[in-house]
């Protein structure tokens, strides 16, 4: 077993009698103790993300006596979130993410101090918000903002807790660039960058709403991650620093996979463009749209006009069982870029293509037109966008 690592945080000056009696279950932890509460009462911990894994993770947090939670959110509280975001309740349902969290948090536990951030985290104020923390917590659902905080918490010389979750599948690991030696004078330090030097390809790797999430998943990372929290704040146990740790639901299986320090990897100096860094579509997919994206309200002329069409979803079957357009045909992304789709397609007929938001179908679109088929096009927003349109009462997932 490596060497732990300090403490992040000094010990408060006391705990309150108040104190004392709500955290008893910890002080009487000798690993804790009063010395470990009087650190978390000290700590200040920023949560980027009130959605699926910040619900569990701020809920526990605040319930083991952090003292300041900060929150970045600048979301509404919408019905799909409720099957896992469970700091949020039916009534919060168009409120604030942020607001609904701090009401949660203040039942739990009103001795904690929230600060919320309700604003989108950007290159411009990353770092200094980070410099105001001990500890970054990151359980955002896109590659973009993930390299963004990586790279914010190298330049503020803060660690960070790191999960990420997919259908059955949750990974967790700690980073920190600037952490501290071992005793034997190893180095320990690395950031998300040594793990994914670079982003997926665009459109390979779907977000939870495009792909579906196990509700009760965003508990088990959750957990972890607030459990990383709570020994790096405490200086107890040994952290995921330099190992991620992969959960299977289905399996029910965790296994860690050692991470080192590539040498290889750039030096963090300054912010980017993290957007056109990670590119939500491919440049084929942006430049085939670029000519050849119709609205939904230009779809339903082209379908009352009489023009040969084939509408066609490129979601999955059980996308489709939930929702579909009328004299649409299903066949789904992987068909096109495995070829068999192809031959699917009638050469007296207009391709149109859509998907849920029309990220897939303008992958599906660059395919088909450097097939041959030029006049093809695919639907600005997807399904999404018609059902709000045109039909108000589709139901919407």
């Amino acid at each position: 077993m490596s060497t732990p690592l300090p403490p992040l945080v000094e010990p408060a000056a006391e705990l309150t009698r108040e104190e004392v009696a709500r955290y008893s279950r910890h002080l009487i932890i000798p690993d804790v103790g009063l010395d470990g509460q009087k650190r978390l009462k000290n700590a200040r911990v920023l949560v980027i993300g009130a959605g699926g894994l910040g619900s569990p993770t701020l809920l526990y947090l605040a319930a083991a006596g952090v003292g300041t939670i900060g929150i970045v959110e600048f979301d509404l509280v919408d019905e799909s979130n409720l099957q896992r975001q469970i700091i949020h309740g039916q009534s919060d349902i168009g409120r604030s993410k942020a607001q609904s969290a701090k009401d949660s948090i203040a039942e739990i536990n009103p001795l904690v101090n929230v600060v919320l951030h309700e604003f989108r985290l950007e290159p411009d104020n990353a770092v200094d918000l980070f410099a105001q923390y001990d500890l970054i917590l990151d359980g955002t659902d896109n590659f973009a903002t993930r390299y963004l905080v990586n790279d914010a918490a190298v330049l503020a010389g803060k660690p960070y807790v790191w999960g990420s979750i997919y259908r059955f599948e949750g990974q967790i690991s700690v980073f920190w660039e600037d952490a501290p030696a071992d005793e034997a004078g190893n180095e320990r330090g690395l950031n998300y960058r040594d793990l994914y030097p670079e982003p997926p390809p665009p459109g390979m790797v779907p977000s939870c709403a495009e792909g579906g999430v196990l509700g009760i998943l965003c508990a088990s990372v959750g957990s972890v991650m607030g459990t990383e929290a709570i020994k790096l704040i405490t200086g107890i146990g040994e952290t995921l620093l330099g190992r991620l740790m992969v959960y299977d639901a289905l399996d029910m299986t965790y296994r860690t996979i050692k991470i080192r320090k590539d040498p290889s990897t750039p030096k963090i100096t300054e912010l980017i463009d993290y957007e056109a860094f990670c590119g939500v579509v491919s440049d084929a997919a942006a430049e085939a749209a670029a000519e050849s994206t119709i609205t939904p309200r230009e779809l339903r002329e082209l379908m009352d006009s009489g023009k040969p069409l084939a509408l066609i979803d490129v979601r999955e079957p059980v996308e489709w069982d939930i929702n579909h357009i009328e004299g649409a045909e299903l066949i789904p992304k992987g068909a096109f870029e495995s070829g068999e789709a192809l031959s699917k397609l009638k050469v007296d007929r207009t391709p149109v293509f859509y998907c849920k938001t029309g990220i897939r179908s303008a992958e599906v679109l660059a395919i088909v037109q450097k097939a041959g088929f030029s006049d093809a096009m695919h639907v600005q927003g997807g399904i999404v966008a018609w059902g709000k349109q045109l039909e108000p009462d589709m139901v919407m997932y």
